[in-house]
């Protein structure tokens, strides 16, 4: 028998008043009923699981049922709210969090635009079909077989590629294809290549390649550049799927260069807690190199000191985003 599901479903008022007997203030009923109806239930809690209560759990050793020697203490979250917590705190900060993810999206944009350029320009200088040469690329990536599917990495990045070039329609594809044929030109290639797939091919390209492309972002080591667009082909991810950002646990975290090489990034070498405005400091590190005079730096700042909600009363500021002491001191 499938276990049943236990939480049963509720109407939107019956939503409304579980919070409210949960301790949340709602000042306006039929306002927060709009946006439940509107964002749902689910999505908007996962704004409001920040303002609940907490308790301290200590962990006992699971094989002798017996209090460890070091205590493992977690915090356990509780169906109430803390003291002062409204209805509108968790808006404020689903709205804060859209343009936060919109912020960034035109960024990766941007990003992902000069990768191809810089990826396809650099592969067409070897060969102009550069992409299907096995030779050029790094032999972990081009020679090294899967055990299980006797594949190498490369093989299933030439499957992906041929997914994007067949189901375009785009008429420099079509163009191209009845004029010239196949395969396409590396430089053609590109433009329907997307962030993921321009990330596993730099991360398979050969050292050289690599340190040629990171050093135009001021990153010696091309190596740590395709940990860096690995981890920014994540938040895209979580952007484009119009997921939670702002306090989210970064699983793809990025390798990170010396101080001296990037002091902006020095704040984060032990950083315990792998939240994302580390990838925002990248991201303006790409930017100032793309677009000197672009105002996307300025425009993260005065979005975090004006549009963040004031959730002093819960305890909770830019921290818990990953954000240092010096934040506003770095170079917008």
């Amino acid at each position: 028998m499938i276990p049943g599901y236990p939480k049963p479903w509720k109407s939107y008022q019956e939503q409304l008043d579980q919070l409210i007997a949960r301790g949340m203030g709602v000042t306006d009923n039929a306002r927060a009923l709009d946006y439940l109806e509107r964002i749902g239930y689910y999505r908007l809690s996962g704004y409001w699981y920040p303002f609940r209560e907490r308790v301290d759990l200590c962990l006992l050793d699971p094989q002798t049922n017996a209090k460890p020697k070091k205590v493992k203490v977690e915090r356990l979250p509780l169906d109430e709210f803390k003291p002062g917590t409204t209805f509108q705190n968790a808006v404020d900060l689903y709205v804060f969090d859209k343009k936060l993810r919109l912020l960034v999206l035109d960024a990766l944009e941007r990003i992902e635009i000069a990768l191809r350029v810089d990826i396809s320009h650099g592969l067409g200088k070897h060969h102009k079909f550069s992409y299907l040469k096995p030779e050029l690329f790094h032999q972990s990536f081009s020679g090294k077989l899967d055990s299980k599917t006797g594949l190498t990495k490369h093989h299933g990045w030439l499957s992906k590629h041929a997914a994007l070039i067949n189901r375009s329609n785009e008429d420099f594809i079509r163009h191209n294809k009845d004029k010239y044929g196949l395969p396409l030109a590396v430089w053609v290639a590109c433009e329907v290549w997307d962030f993921g797939t321009l990330s596993t091919l730099f991360s398979g390209m050969t050292e050289a390649d690599q340190d040629s492309i990171a050093k135009q972002y001021e990153v010696s080591n091309g190596r740590i550049f395709a940990t860096w667009l690995h981890s920014l082909n994540y938040l895209r991810n979580v952007c484009a799927h119009h997921s939670r950002l702002w306090n989210r646990n970064v699983v793809v975290y990025p390798r990170l260069p010396s101080t001296e090489e990037t002091p902006a990034l020095s704040p984060f070498q032990e950083a315990r807690q792998r939240k994302p405005f580390v990838l925002l400091v990248i991201i303006l590190q790409l930017m100032k190199v793309i677009n000197p005079a672009s105002s996307w730096g300025q425009r993260l700042k005065t979005l975090m000191e004006q549009d963040f909600p004031d959730l002093s009363h819960l305890g909770l500021d830019l921290k818990g985003m990953g954000a240092p002491e010096s934040w506003q001191t770095l170079d917008w």
